[in-house]
């Protein structure tokens, strides 16, 4: 670690983060849980809400994808996704739910608010985010597939929009 760069865990701890805070509403897989961790970790996100059925860490499944991320990304859990988004909104986030809708735009087309906080919500793996987190969404946006599945697993998904995210953070 010491080769790479990398951050102690107090360190990180400490250091400025991406003003992203990720919301898991309702995800099953544990392994896709700690995925979004590692996630969150790599790219030094404020915070992680799971909601829900959505497992918390402690947990060795977790762990085996998370490799020690629970440690160092901060991270909360509460029962009712609607209520993790309504009080996000009040405090400020920008809502946006990354699901198929009427109204989603396609992820190189979205905008990020100048000097908004962002809260990216991501759904169960079978039914996607919830009718009652849509309500409170301030943007949809989906990734441009191709292929003849309608979506992909939700922690590459969690990656990719992460990835061009802070891209647009950065620049």
């Amino acid at each position: 670690m010491e080769e790479l760069g990398r951050l102690s865990v107090r360190d990180f701890k400490t250091a400025p983060k991406t003003a992203v805070t990720l919301v898991l509403d309702n995800i099953r897989s544990l392994h896709n849980v700690g995925s979004a961790f590692r996630t969150a970790d790599a790219f030094s996100l404020e915070q992680i809400i799971l909601t829900g059925i959505t497992g918390t860490p402690p947990h060795r499944e977790i762990e085996k994808t998370a490799l020690g991320a629970t440690q160092s990304v901060g991270w909360k859990y509460e029962e009712s996704a609607e209520i993790a988004v309504a009080a996000l909104k009040a405090s400020g986030y920008h809502i946006v739910v990354v699901e198929q809708t009427d109204q989603s735009i396609p992820l190189d087309r979205f905008s990020i608010p100048p000097g908004e906080r962002l809260a990216l919500v991501f759904g169960n793996e079978i039914n996607g985010v919830s009718a009652e987190v849509l309500q409170h969404a301030d943007s949809a946006i989906e990734i441009p597939q191709s292929g003849t599945k309608h979506s992909i697993n939700v922690s590459v998904c969690i990656g990719i929009v992460v990835w061009e995210v802070v891209r647009r953070f950065r620049v």
